[in-house]
């Protein structure tokens, strides 16, 4: 990454060695060291380290909110900056739906967690814009890669830990190690009692729960329509509601306002007023279609499906997906296993194959599912969606998961435009005529 910077001794800043001449300075971080002496025989004019950019864009007083799982990053994230916003703050969101700063989008989709220097970059421009807080998703990758290296956080929020990314840290017990890594410090913390546990440091940790005994617990709730529940914190009780659905969106709501008091010190009450203005997450149990009832999900591990298909066990359940290539192959058939437990109808299809090829894909989950019967193969997407609602019955609920908002495939190096919502929406139109 390049940017330019009004310093008096250069004129652009990058964290690439190859980028480097006599009018930029190399930014030196940990996950960039190795470049160092490339960058000096470049020209770099100046090397810059964290703690030197942090002083320079004075960024030390921002309030930083991290949140970090397997599941929920994003809809507990996105929960957070739309609390605080209605509650008439200034905040930034980065994360994988890009970077947002006092309710405008600045930046399209990215990394989860970018680079150490643009996440730095993007707290100058949400400084600028008079922003107090920056509510952040941390990749274990970025956790893995000290992507974070030097930032200061005021909260650190843990949803839950299940499996994925196994390709890149090789055992659950290492992926494990990598987000436990996060709270080791003595920064004010959330944990998620009920998720499996990682270890953490007890200084300065809160937790919330809906079954054990936590600082934040819910009561009592209800997901008829929505999610009405009623949350106690020590002797504080109010209640919120939600259009949002499912089960565990009461634990990412759960975590947005325990979040959003332990930062602002605000009334329970004030908080939990604004919770119904949150509508969630676009391609985060998003419904396209009422009649017939089509939702579509980014799921796209073992736990992820069964949390989505356990919220709809009441109904016929009709399930589309597949799995990316090029990542853990480990968690197929535990897919499969999933779908075969909570589905009517399995349509075994593509997601993002990357190099892999999409069928190979598709026999690694289709051996662990029992009962083959309900299970048919379409490779191709489009194909697959267009099957699953034309053999629709009454009463049944479609399921489309693993791409989410996503607006393309990969498929051997290319990004090949297709969205879920939108080809759902095609076919409903022309079968419905609506």
């Amino acid at each position: 990454m390049k940017i330019e910077i009004n310093h008096n001794k250069y004129r652009y800043l990058s964290d690439n060695s190859q980028d480097i001449d006599n009018q930029t300075a190399f930014f030196c971080c940990e996950q960039n060291q190795p470049f160092l002496e490339d960058a000096k025989k470049n020209g770099a004019v100046d090397i810059v380290s964290p703690k030197e950019l942090e002083e320079f864009f004075d960024i030390s007083d921002m309030k930083i909110i991290g949140i970090t799982g397997t599941n929920g990053k994003t809809t507990t994230a996105a929960a957070i900056y739309s609390m605080l916003l209605d509650l008439d703050y200034k905040v930034a969101f980065q994360g994988t739906r890009g970077l947002y700063i006092n309710e405008e989008r600045v930046e399209g989709k990215t990394l989860t967690t970018p680079l150490l220097l643009g996440t730095m970059y993007n707290l100058f421009r949400a400084k600028k814009a008079g922003c107090e807080y920056f509510i952040m998703e941390v990749s274990s990758h970025a956790i893995s890669q000290n992507r974070i290296e030097g930032l200061k956080f005021a909260l650190k929020v843990f949803t839950n830990i299940t499996q994925d990314h196994l390709d890149y840290h090789g055992s659950f017990e290492n992926y494990k190690r990598a987000k436990a890594s996060f709270f080791m410090d003595d920064t004010l913390k959330l944990i998620n009692k009920d998720a499996k546990k990682i270890e953490f440091n007890i200084k300065n940790c809160y937790t919330y729960a809906l079954d054990a005994p936590a600082s934040f617990n819910i009561m009592a709730y209800s997901l008829n329509n929505g999610i009405v529940a009623a949350i106690k914190y020590f002797r504080d009780q109010e209640q919120f509601s939600s259009s949002m659905h499912g089960f565990f969106n009461v634990y990412n709501l759960l975590a947005a306002i325990a979040s959003v008091q332990l930062v602002t010190k605000r009334k329970l009450s004030e908080i939990c007023n604004v919770v119904e203005n949150f509508a969630g997450v676009a391609g985060r149990m998003e419904v396209v279609s009422e009649r017939p009832l089509i939702i579509v999900d980014f799921a796209h591990t073992p736990d992820g499906m069964e949390k989505v298909l356990d919220s709809l066990k009441d109904k016929d359940i009709s399930v589309v997906f597949g799995a990316g290539g090029d990542r853990d192959r480990k968690k197929r058939p535990m897919m499969g296993r999933v779908a075969n437990r909570y589905a009517k109808k399995i349509y075994l299809t593509n997601d993002n194959p990357r190099g892999e090829e999409p069928e190979d894909i598709i026999d690694d989950i289709y051996v662990a599912i029992e009962q083959k019967d309900k299970v048919k193969i379409i490779v191709d997407r489009q194909k697959a969606i267009k099957m699953a609602i034309d053999e629709l019955e009454e009463g049944e609920v479609i399921l489309v998961l693993g791409k989410g908002d996503e607006e393309y495939q990969e498929i051997k190096g290319q990004k090949i435009a297709f969205d879920d919502r939108l080809i759902i929406r095609n076919i409903i139109k022309e079968k419905f005529n609506r």
